[in-house]
């Protein structure tokens, strides 16, 4: 693609410039690989370099760039769909689970935990952590807290700490007859230990999922779940399937 004469364009220049790029993302670059350098970019398009920084941010916040420390600016991979509103139902670890068990301890869990879980306050809990990975990048962290009453014959001996102890514990509860689940999602912002693991700054757009797993009238489990704002989409529908998109202009549900 040739240089692209933007000074008859009605609208902001940066504005054009990232629809311009976004096409030669789809067309010339494949997930992963770096971009050229400011200079030599804004020299092909014939634009400014302030107004190929402010292409590039949009674009970033758009979820189609990633700009990685010591690295560059890459392109991201597609958006992982969140299905919400699916009338179809599993435990977390069943068949097709995308997500990765990391450890699992027991511990007081916060206060808005235990109310919902139904818990005395000062009880500890069984909370698992999972991770989940899209094209070799964290995407999403999860805690999932389960109390001692959901997971009775649960051993310590067979399987004391990390993913092991995490599997066991998911094991135990797939035990249990699921009566259903609801699903809650908000806008939140990254606490540091979420930013940490999913590589993004404190205080950066995260989406926060909130599921309580039913069984005999009761919360058997709770998870609460922080997405990457920038590579999440949410899904409706009752595949209850991950759905893959790859730039805005294809996400229309």
């Amino acid at each position: 693609m040739g240089t692209t004469q933007l000074e008859s364009v009605p609208e902001p220049k940066y504005w054009h410039l990232k629809t311009v790029l976004s096409e030669a993302l789809d067309s010339e670059f494949s997930v992963g690989e770096i971009l050229p350098n400011e200079r030599d970019l804004a020299a092909r398009f014939g634009v400014a370099r302030a107004t190929l920084r402010q292409a590039l941010e949009q674009l970033e916040l758009e979820g189609r760039l990633q700009r990685r420390r010591g690295v560059g600016t890459t392109v991201a991979p597609p958006r992982v769909g969140v299905a919400v509103g699916t009338e179809q139902h599993a435990w977390p670890g069943a068949a097709g689970d995308a997500w990765q068990p990391v450890d699992s301890t027991q511990a007081v869990p916060p206060a808005a935990v235990a109310a919902a879980l139904g818990t005395d306050p000062e009880e500890p809990v069984h909370t698992v952590r999972r991770s989940r990975v899209s094209h070799g990048q964290p995407v999403a962290a999860e805690l999932l807290y389960i109390p001692a009453s959901s997971v009775p014959d649960l051993s310590a001996i067979d399987a004391p700490s990390g993913p092991a102890r995490a599997r066991a514990v998911l094991r135990e509860l797939q035990r249990l007859d699921l009566e259903g689940q609801d699903r809650a999602v908000e806008l939140g912002s990254a606490r540091a230990d979420d930013a940490k693991e999913l590589d993004r700054l404190p205080g950066a757009p995260v989406l926060v999922v909130t599921t309580r797993f039913f069984t005999q009238g009761r919360t058997a489990a709770l998870s609460v779940a922080t997405y990457r704002a920038d590579t999440c989409r949410l899904t409706f529908g009752d595949s209850g399937g991950v759905e893959i998109h790859h730039g805005p202009e294809r996400q229309a549900s």
